[in-house]
């Protein structure tokens, strides 16, 4: 493939804007903050892909740093998109969390609620706390789906007709398809982005139970879908992840 060309060193900070000029992102909703839910969009085909960050805020800010670098860098370059593919990158679902803080505190979303367990399917308004991350209180909502965030990535998804997407994580358990069991589509997924990055798959087992899960939910849409971790909470890992999208963009169903 060659040499991978870093973007700019990103800014990090609350800033509700990339820090690259260029097209300017679709609004999609907005937090329970009132903080704008961007997506900005590269190509126009008939095929939707789409890439998340941020579902944890603050504390896992080096997936919006990641998100950042990639729109940068296909501001420039989008030529790299094919033809018949349109890329949608959603670059902090959770604005309010990552504005409150880049630490634990920052996970949840200004209702207490972790946006990962809050998707319609297997949804639970509490879980068992065994193996899962657990250093601060947290719900799934009042009910499924029951967050401005939540609902509104959930109704771009559906009415764009996305057909694989990679969700961003921090840190360091590997490549999780959606589906229980998981689908053959997101399993395919999943080794594909393995293969270039060098993520583990299968992942690390847990005890968890992931309830509410956004991966899970998108696999029941027939949209073959994966939870990526990065290795750890501060670095965005752009190389990998640059190869990681040109396998998502290429990859076929």
């Amino acid at each position: 493939m060659g040499t991978l060309v870093h973007s700019p060193t990103p800014i990090i900070g609350n800033s509700a804007t990339p820090f690259a000029p260029g097209k300017r992102p679709i609004t999609i909703g907005y937090s329970v903050a009132g903080r704008p839910l961007e997506v900005y969009q590269f190509g126009n085909g008939s095929t939707a892909r789409m890439i998340i960050a941020g579902i944890h805020g603050g504390n896992e800010w080096n997936t919006i740093v990641l998100a950042d670098e990639l729109i940068s860098y296909l501001q420039g370059h989008d030529e790299i998109i094919p033809i018949d593919k349109t890329l949608y990158i959603l670059r902090n679902l959770n604005p309010d969390g990552e504005a409150r803080a880049h630490t634990v505190d920052g996970r949840a979303n200004d209702h207490g609620v972790d946006l990962n367990h809050n998707w319609p399917l297997f949804w639970q308004p509490d879980w068992r706390r065994d193996d899962c991350w657990n250093y601060r209180p947290l719900t799934g909502g009042a009910y499924p789906a029951s967050e401005p965030e939540t609902a509104s990535l959930m109704n771009f998804i559906s009415l764009h007709k996305i057909d694989a997407l990679i969700s961003y994580h921090s840190a360091a358990l590997g490549v999780f398809p959606g589906g229980r069991p998981p689908d053959p589509a997101s399993i395919s997924l999943a080794k594909a982005a393995t293969a270039v990055s060098g993520y583990e798959y299968p992942p690390i087992k847990t005890d968890c139970d992931f309830t509410g899960n956004l991966a899970d939910w998108a696999s029941a849409q027939n949209i073959a879908a994966i939870d990526i971790e990065l290795t750890n909470h501060t670095d965005s890992e752009f190389d990998r992840n640059f190869r990681v999208l040109i396998t998502l963009l290429n990859w076929k169903k």
